[in-house]
């Protein structure tokens, strides 16, 4: 994609997207814009409504974008829902005309909106790519203002998030562990991250026996993938920031196999995909921090080698860990992935992130991800990040009094409380105790949020949580 400034639509051959904030439906004004002209009776800028017009050889398509307090969220799906619903308007040379009253966090919405309208589920299908897709697109600013840092950046947040909802969505016999390894490689290289890759034998060596567990009944060798990221020209004092995310490329429950819902369990990756496009995102932003990212990836299979309910295992940090359910598989593979960062990392702030329990969304429904810190400070600066884009969180509590729900009679500790309730918080207080009492770790539920049925594919499919969510939290520290 090629992307210029332009002062007016003199000698521009193509479309041209014109936003319009919401008038009132009685006024006499018609809606201006070139030599259109459009009456207020036919569109005043309703919220979702469209207006097509052609004139000099161009298309115009006016935008509707309801009242001016909009949202950021909501500013990003309206331009996303243009660029994938109107596509057959598009030409290879598209011009915005942004309002006045733009600032530059709209214009980041509006155009990372536009790109992720390029996203098709249909990984598989023989069709015809999207217009914005063609290498000679180009793309064309027309404002009073130069937003050229803004459209960057928002092109940055964009391509992240399409590289996340690819991996989420694609099946699980594309999407192996390997395939996650290789993935991190090539965009280590690509954007300036480094990558190492524990394979199973290496596994061993280190003793990461929750996570090998978890990986046994599978013929797909699992992967403990290590990311660490520094800044091009790094400064002195850097923050350092550890991620950890969930990657179970498919998740069958193991022998407690699954009774329903294992269709969408290629997405029990999410997390860890989240990881992925932030790694990529911050890389390429060159944010002025350090970051150590773990994504630990296995598939939870069936099989006569399949870790068993009641079995004892060894866990990176010399913990032992009873087995009631070998459903309850990521907490596993998060708390080796949570030790090993913090023995031979030692970040100072801890995120980890995972579709880790159908009690997140018992709670929350598909709203928002559950949030689960000690530290009232990072509470706060995570909730208020996802308000301002949309990706929100609620916190949940981490009560001394939960703590019985993982205590063992022959073990360290159980990795499931047996009790219908409060399985949310049950999870949590498991990984709080691989932390070391970490003061500045924060764990994410994302189970509800990661993916689901929206108004952008017939089927459900990722939703690209958590990649802006994480990269904007960093950034804000």
């Amino acid at each position: 994609m090629k992307t210029k400034n332009i002062n007016d639509l003199k000698d521009f051959s193509g479309t041209v997207l014109v936003p319009v904030f919401e008038t009132s439906a009685k006024n006499l004004i018609p809606i201006q814009f070139g030599t259109v002209s459009i009456s207020s009776k036919v569109f005043y800028g309703k919220k979702d409504s469209y207006y097509l017009a052609e004139d000099n050889d161009n298309i115009y398509l006016f935008i509707g974008l309801g009242k001016k307090d909009i949202d950021y969220k909501s500013l990003k799906t309206i331009f996303r829902r243009v660029a994938a619903n109107q596509k057959e308007a598009f030409t290879k040379c598209v011009g915005v005309s942004f309002p006045t009253e733009f600032k530059e966090q709209e214009v980041e919405a509006a155009i990372s909106g536009l790109l992720l309208g390029t996203y098709s589920l249909g990984h598989y299908k023989k069709e015809v790519d999207h217009p914005f897709l063609d290498p000679e697109f180009e793309l064309k600013i027309l404002a009073t203002v130069d937003f050229s840092i803004a459209i960057n950046k928002a092109i940055k947040i964009a391509r992240a998030q399409l590289e996340t909802l690819s991996l989420v969505d694609l099946p699980p016999n594309k999407v192996t562990p390997g395939y996650l390894a290789k993935w991190a490689k090539d965009r280590g290289n690509r954007y300036g991250f480094k990558v190492n890759v524990l394979d199973r034998e290496a596994c061993e060596i280190e003793q990461l026996g929750a996570f090998l567990a978890v990986g046994k009944g599978s013929n797909n060798e699992p992967q403990f993938i290590i990311m660490n990221y520094e800044p091009n020209k790094p400064t002195e004092n850097l923050k350092h920031i550890g991620l950890v995310g969930k990657g179970i490329t498919f998740d069958t429950g193991g022998i407690n196999i699954k009774t329903a819902g294992m269709l969408d369990m290629k997405s029990d990756m999410a997390g860890g995909a989240a990881v992925f496009g932030a790694m990529q995102l911050i890389a390429d932003l060159q944010l002025p921090v350090k970051v150590t990212a773990i994504v630990p990836c296995a598939e939870n299979s069936v099989s006569s080698k399949s870790f068993l309910p009641s079995d004892v295992i060894k866990s990176y940090s010399g913990n032992s860990i009873e087995i009631i359910d070998t459903d309850a598989e990521g907490r596993l593979i998060l708390a080796d992935g949570l030790s090993y960062l913090i023995k031979n990392f030692d970040p100072e702030y801890i995120v980890d992130i995972a579709t880790l329990t159908g009690s997140s969304i018992g709670t929350f429904g598909h709203e928002c991800g559950a949030l689960f810190t000690d530290n009232e400070i990072i509470a706060d600066a995570l909730r208020k990040t996802g308000d301002s884009i949309g990706e929100r969180l609620w916190p949940l509590p981490l009560w001394e009094a939960y703590t019985e729900d993982i205590e063992s009679a022959i073990a360290d500790v159980k990795n499931y409380s047996g009790k219908p309730v409060a399985g949310a918080i049950s999870a949590a207080k498991f990984l709080q105790f691989f932390t070391k009492k970490h003061t500045s770790w924060a764990h994410l539920d994302i189970a509800g949020v990661a993916y689901g049925n929206d108004e952008f594919s017939k089927s459900k499919h990722a939703s690209g949580y958590g990649v802006h969510l994480l990269t904007k939290f960093i950034e804000n520290l």
